[in-house]
């Protein structure tokens, strides 16, 4: 093993309040301002192991360009959760791998009553302006984007019939929010809704016998594409966990039926088509766009349920670590009917497509990024470039270095005079740790 990718498995305990970086090559004249990040930071509860990579406890980065040179500062997010670990508690709620230190009846109430963590672990998204970590969870934690420090929690489910909605949303220029969210009990629900500031308006239902995960959608410039069935929980699994100790990782498995994308109208909510294909697993879309008659879909897709029941801390801290492998793939979704056709633009292990999401979501584009993984590493190793056009591709990797999801910066205009890039090779920023997220 040539490089040791297991302490980005590791409890990262110090909090660095605004460490002065050192920097070897040279910064773009042009970059200034900040970099959010959010990811795991700590990997236990009441000094007992967490079991799954998306238990662990958030930790938001900070990464701010100046003229001096870089900035860097990473502080815990402030979560009820954390709070109910840091005064001996453990666990406080059910985590996707982690059963809660709790007793049975707490537990029972918990899944009857549809408690759900608020340790947002998933990424950074805005509200009113304001940057928030959030999770798929009824709360987002708002945050001082300078700082870091937790300020307020904020109940994403307002104004809707939900228990909780997705980490991944969708907006548009003018601020208007596009999300999904969630209610499991007789049946599971999936609400497409719009929030134009502080007002939500519910658009579509959708609504299943059996309860489908649903992590992210796509959208195109009238529609919205979710894709449900394929993997999921079982519901009654999980109702009978709560007293068993047993977690979502031990209900999460295969579902009847095919998996199929479900297309919805924007505006009104209107189901415009419903295609159904094999079953495989997707958390994330690099992007949607129309195309006449049909939809185009990219997205990195996984074969089965392993790329959530593999992505144990036990295996990814092994030497050999099984790693589920995602493909980038594109369907075209007939939206007269007929068959959808797959097609493999990327072989993986690869993930977290990127795109230049204020210029071409929605619409064709060329270029998607993603962090691929070589070398038996549970850790991203490269960052690549794919040119949808062409099929070539450009990556980049350093030794030792685990690279996260990639964030595309454009270049402003009015700092052209600044003049062009350096042609020596990129600067390399010593950051106190790896920075590191499960998503």
């Amino acid at each position: 093993m040539s490089v040791d990718y297991r302490p980005g498995f590791e409890t990262q305990r110090e909090e660095l309040r605004d460490e002065r970086l050192p920097v070897e090559g040279s910064l773009p004249a042009w970059l200034r301002g900040r970099y959010l990040q959010n990811g795991p930071g700590q990997f236990e509860a009441d000094g007992e192991p967490l079991n799954h990579w998306f238990d662990s406890y958030a930790m938001l980065r900070r990464v701010a360009f100046d003229d001096d040179g870089v900035r860097y500062a990473n502080r815990f997010v402030e979560s009820e959760d954390l709070a109910f670990e840091r005064s001996g508690g453990g666990v406080r709620t059910p985590f996707p791998g982690t059963a809660p230190d709790r007793p049975v009846w707490t537990r029972l109430r918990q899944a009857l009553t549809g408690v759900f963590p608020d340790n947002p672990v998933i990424g950074v998204a805005r509200r009113d302006g304001e940057p928030m970590a959030v999770t798929e969870s009824p709360w987002g934690l708002q945050f001082d984007p300078e700082t870091l420090a937790t300020e307020e929690r904020v109940d994403l489910t307002a104004g809707l019939d939900c228990d909780l909605t997705l980490g991944h949303l969708h907006r548009d220029p003018d601020g208007t929010v596009l999300n999904l969210g969630v209610s499991y009990g007789r049946e599971t629900t999936y609400t497409l809704f719009r929030r134009d500031g502080g007002e939500a308006t519910s658009l579509a239902t959708l609504r299943f016998d059996e309860a489908p995960y649903v992590h992210s959608f796509a959208v195109t410039e009238r529609y919205a594409v979710v894709t449900v069935g394929g993997y999921g929980l079982d519901l009654s699994s999980l109702l009978v966990g709560s007293l068993t100790g047993t977690t979502f990782l031990d209900a999460f498995g295969p579902l009847e039926g095919p998996t199929r994308f479900v297309v919805l109208d924007r505006t009104d909510g209107e189901r415009v088509a419903t295609v159904p294909v094999d079953p495989f697993f997707v958390y994330h879309y690099a992007n949607a766009y129309e195309d006449d008659d049909e939809l185009v879909v990219d997205l990195v897709a996984f074969d089965d349920e392993s790329a959530v029941t593999g992505l144990t801390l036990e295996n990814l801290r092994s030497e050999t670590p099984d790693l589920p492998a995602g493909d980038l793939v594109r369907y075209r979704l007939p939206l007269d009917g007929g068959d959808a056709e797959r097609r493999e633009l990327r072989r993986g292990p690869l993930e977290f497509p990127t795109i230049h999401y204020r210029r071409r979501v929605g619409r064709k584009y060329r270029y998607v990024y993603a962090a691929e993984t070589h070398g038996g590493s549970s850790l991203p190793t490269d960052l690549v470039k794919i040119d949808l056009e062409t099929g070539r591709a450009r990556t980049w990797g350093e030794p030792g270095s685990h690279p996260g999801e990639p964030a595309r910066l454009s270049r402003r205009r009015d700092d052209d005079r600044a003049g062009p890039r350096p042609a020596a090779a990129p600067p390399a920023v010593r950051l106190p740790r790896p920075v590191l997220r499960p998503d």
